[in-house]
């Protein structure tokens, strides 16, 4: 964890405001709050829009006010974002603050009508911006597990210095988290030479494309990252290729559970496919499958309306219901094994009983962070948590520690397990050369 930011060791009965980027890590960082009430000694509110974030900023001192980013964009028709308050003793604390944190400079964006027509051009800023127009003489203090520091996106540039790391490698060494391995077992698309160099190039572009949308800069890139996507996920998506996917995945968590009995987080490319997933799964171990929420060793995570397709419907839940169904994945006595996402719980939710992460999902830099640290929680005598990647994501672990130790920190988020089983060979070998000409077999049939 990297903390950046300026402290102020004594405010005047200061406002803080706790910031994400995301609803369902707002709600679990409001539920944790409202239940510590009497160690806080008032009452946390959470914000429902951007009105409401305006009226709860308007008081004098004190609050403690939990929303997210988005609610500080301008509304339709304002240029820039309005003063909220310029009062001195306000406190921002921004958890995730590496994904959308930025976005300083000005960016033309199209202006478009009901139909979808371009209609116009308007200047944006990102969120970073808007966030300091309204409260320009705030503190603000940012916790990130993936710092960025790269010439459009600098963490400690928005922050300031870094106050405190504690990296991988003291976390592990401290025993507060586990090791985290990795091991490939790709699944295989038959493409022709070239259709894979355009679609290397394609998943780049789209990588960047989201990139920029995630720091604030409009609907215009969100829909031609969205195109992109579109033709990406057909591929990852092909029938054969899931049916491939779901005979393995179930192999190999089943043979896992023999080693260590936990639990097991999918993260798919779309809904659609997390849906197909489901249904491929369920098709090789039906007993798996129940229509009650309370009960089955397998269910989809996802959110979704009324227009979505019919096939996505049953997989459609309200956020108690969510809630419900993560409360079961904690508990280690719960029937419930296995859970698909695309996106939601890979920031912000803690089970500590997960040790294995199935990726079939392309991801890079600190989404990939956040996705693997869902399984290094200490849990009883668990070893560690193993990442299986089936859409080929070593490379990316590469680049994304460059980034990680280039901020100051130590320690390889994820060890790769063919190191881990060339290691032991050279240690089985030495035992070996150590008992050569001593029958141990005796040993053994003694112990048994």
């Amino acid at each position: 964890m990297f903390y950046a930011g300026k402290l102020v060791l004594a405010l005047d009965n200061p406002s803080i405001v706790v910031l994400t980027d995301r609803n369902d890590l707002d709600d679990q960082l409001f539920d944790t709050f409202a239940a510590s009430r009497q160690l806080l000694r008032q009452e946390p509110v959470q914000v429902e829009n951007r009105d409401d974030l305006r009226d709860k900023l308007k008081v004098a001192s004190g609050g403690i006010i939990f929303t997210t980013m988005q609610k500080f964009s301008p509304k339709d028709g304002e240029a820039i974002y309005p003063l909220l308050s310029d009062r001195r003793n306000i406190v921002v604390i921004a958890d995730e603050a590496h994904r959308s944190q930025y976005g300083f400079k000005a960016k033309e964006v199209d202006i478009k009508d009901e139909a979808g027509n371009i209609v116009g051009k308007k200047t944006a800023y990102g969120f970073a911006k808007y966030l300091r127009d309204a409260l320009p003489n705030a503190t603000f203090i940012g916790f990130t597990g993936t710092p960025v520091e790269l010439d459009d996106k600098n963490t400690p540039a928005v922050f300031g210095d870094y106050v405190d790391v504690y990296d991988i490698a003291q976390a592990v060494e401290d025993g507060a988290t586990v090791r985290i391995y990795y091991e490939s077992r790709l699944a295989k698309v038959r493409l022709k030479e070239e259709e894979k160099d355009e679609l290397d190039q394609r998943f780049d572009k789209v990588m960047e494309d989201a990139a920029d949308y995630e720091a604030g800069f409009g609907d215009e890139l969100n829909e031609r990252a969205k195109a992109k996507w579109t033709r990406l996920e057909a591929i990852v998506g092909n029938r054969q290729r899931v049916e491939n996917v779901t005979r393995d995945l179930v192999a190999h968590f089943e043979e896992r559970q023999k080693v260590f009995d936990g639990k097991g987080l999918i993260v798919a490319m779309s809904r659609r496919i997390c849906v197909e997933l489901y249904d491929a799964i369920v098709a090789v171990r039906p007993e798996w499958h129940d229509e009650d929420d309370a009960k089955g060793a397998i269910k989809v995570i996802m959110t979704g309306s009324s227009a979505d397709p019919q096939m996505m419907q049953p997989h459609i839940r309200s956020k108690e219901a969510r809630k419900a169904i993560g409360e079961r994945l904690k508990d280690p006595d719960d029937p419930l094994k296995l859970v698909i996402v695309r996106d939601m719980w890979l920031t912000g939710f803690d089970a500590p009983c997960l040790h294995t992460l199935y990726v079939d999902k392309p991801m890079k830099g600190h989404n990939l962070m956040q996705a693997i640290a869902r399984v290094n929680r200490v849990y009883k005598d668990k070893p560690g948590g193993l990442v299986v990647g089936y859409i080929g994501i070593a490379s990316d672990l590469k680049k994304a520690l460059a980034t990680y130790t280039e901020s100051g920190g130590k320690g390889e988020p994820t060890l790769d397990i063919e190191q881990a089983v060339h290691a032991m060979r050279e240690k089985f070998e030495v035992v070996d050369q150590m008992l050569a000409g001593f029958d141990y077999r005796r040993y053994f049939a003694r112990a048994s």
